[in-house]
């Protein structure tokens, strides 16, 4: 049997990995679970970091494989757990080329400078921060380093850059600490060292036509992309993600301009022996290709989708690099033609007054087999209490469903909430 710890383990991700033909030989241990890892509040990556090293050398059997599919502070941390032990992985500094922002432009620059925005640094503490850059209005200004589009703001004119800044200010240290504290393990070069978690990118829009974020792997300097996945926005300022869907529906030959930036990115950022997955925007008015951002793991998000299209999760791509093996993923072996991750979401607080019951879901699942849902809220909470929200809207669930054609899942989705009897009071 194989060791495999999985850092911030939990069960909806297990149960998928569990139904994996190949995990009929792998032993699954928790290294913490995803609630101790993705703490709303009060997150001490120093006591994490130790302490996981710490269990690890004291587990007496091998370690064959450590493990991770959630965002900050795991992605990061994966290559400094794995070292001490001798693991397949990628070096901490080429994930950091793929996570911090600022840092991934700088690199970008050198090998794809027409697939990006204008972009700079900015202290957003410094008495006159908006001097600090020449990218004209209207731009997104972001943290070098957050999740979920936390503190990420569209701004159009010195009003919204001074309200941003001043939300910025308040809550950045969420997130900008614990990187803080992890950055101390690279070898940054100059340019990047002064560029620590407390700063802020600032990029020219590219958000305009359509989204879609390739999965993919290098393996032994070979990079492979298996699948594009589109990621369908809505809200203000198409910041918030209304729904993703695979297969893509952008042009092939549009996916393979996409693949074409992707392998010499990753080829730049030394990226080796891990799985990442990068999102673009395609503008179909001029055929412009625009690189978002880089994430150095597998998307959780697009696990159920592959299996229903593909036949299996891909956390089967997660575990082939992390135990030094090429992946064998299947291609369109799976029940539906289609399959989408729906965000439920509404741009205005609201107190929570009733949620369905564990009864009426298992009756909801009755009539849609294919139905798999996550409430992100409880009865009695306020929607501006939940963590790490973007900046325009709150997620009240996921609902993940297959289908043959799109008019299917979005008939299907429609059906599925009007039968939820989930109630929102307006607070003020």
């Amino acid at each position: 049997m194989k060791n495999i710890f999985v850092l911030g383990l939990d069960d909806f991700n297990l149960a998928q990995m569990k139904a994996l033909e190949s995990a009929q030989g792998y032993r699954f241990h928790a290294l913490f679970r995803h609630e101790e890892v993705k703490r709303s509040s009060g997150l001490n990556v120093e006591e994490l970091y130790q302490g996981a090293l710490q269990r690890l050398h004291d587990f007496p059997d091998p370690i064959d494989a450590i493990v991770g599919y959630w965002d900050f502070p795991v992605s990061t941390m994966l290559p400094l757990l794995r070292k001490p032990f001798d693991l397949p992985s990628p070096s901490f500094e080429a994930v950091l080329k793929c996570e911090h922002k600022y840092w991934s432009r700088v690199e970008q620059q050198q090998v794809v400078p027409d697939h990006i925005p204008d972009f700079g640094v900015i202290d957003p503490f410094a008495d006159q921060p908006r001097r600090q850059t020449t990218v004209k209005y209207p731009f997104w200004i972001k943290p070098v380093k957050a999740a979920s589009s936390h503190l990420g703001f569209k701004v159009r004119n010195d009003a919204e850059f001074d309200h941003a800044i001043q939300m910025i200010r308040r809550d950045i240290s969420r997130w900008a600490e614990p990187f803080n504290y992890l950055l101390q393990y690279a070898d940054l070069p100059d340019r990047i060292a002064p560029i620590d978690g407390s700063h802020c990118v600032v990029e020219g829009i590219i958000s305009r036509g359509r989204q879609c974020t390739l999965e993919g792997y290098v393996y032994h300097g070979e990079t492979h992309v298996y699948g594009a996945i589109d990621s369908i926005r809505e809200g203000k300022h198409r910041s918030s993600f209304s729904r993703y869907q695979y297969p893509s529906t952008i042009p092939q030959r549009i996916q393979e301009k996409m693949v074409a930036v992707t392998r010499k990115v990753m080829r730049r950022n030394g990226f080796d022996n891990g799985p990442f997955n990068i999102e673009f925007y395609w503008d179909s008015e001029d055929d412009s290709i625009w690189l978002l951002e880089i994430n150095s793991r597998i998307s959780k998000s697009h696990c159920p989708l592959f299996r229903d299209v593909d036949g299996a999760t891909h956390h089967q791509v997660m575990l082939d690099l992390a135990l030094g093996k090429r992946p064998d993923f299947p291609h369109r072996r799976g029940r539906y033609r289609c399959a989408a991750k729906f965000m439920w979401r509404t741009d205005t607080d609201a107190e929570v007054r009733h949620l369905p019951s564990e009864e009426q879901l298992q009756t909801l699942q009755q009539r849609f087999p294919d139905l798999e849902i996550q409430m992100a809220v409880h009865e009695g909470m306020r929607l501006s209490d939940l963590a790490d929200q973007d900046s325009y809207s709150y997620e009240i669930a996921v609902i993940f469903l297959g289908g043959d054609s799109q008019k299917e899942l979005l008939q299907k989705y429609r059906a599925v909430r009007e039968a939820l009897p989930l109630e929102l009071a307006p607070v003020d």
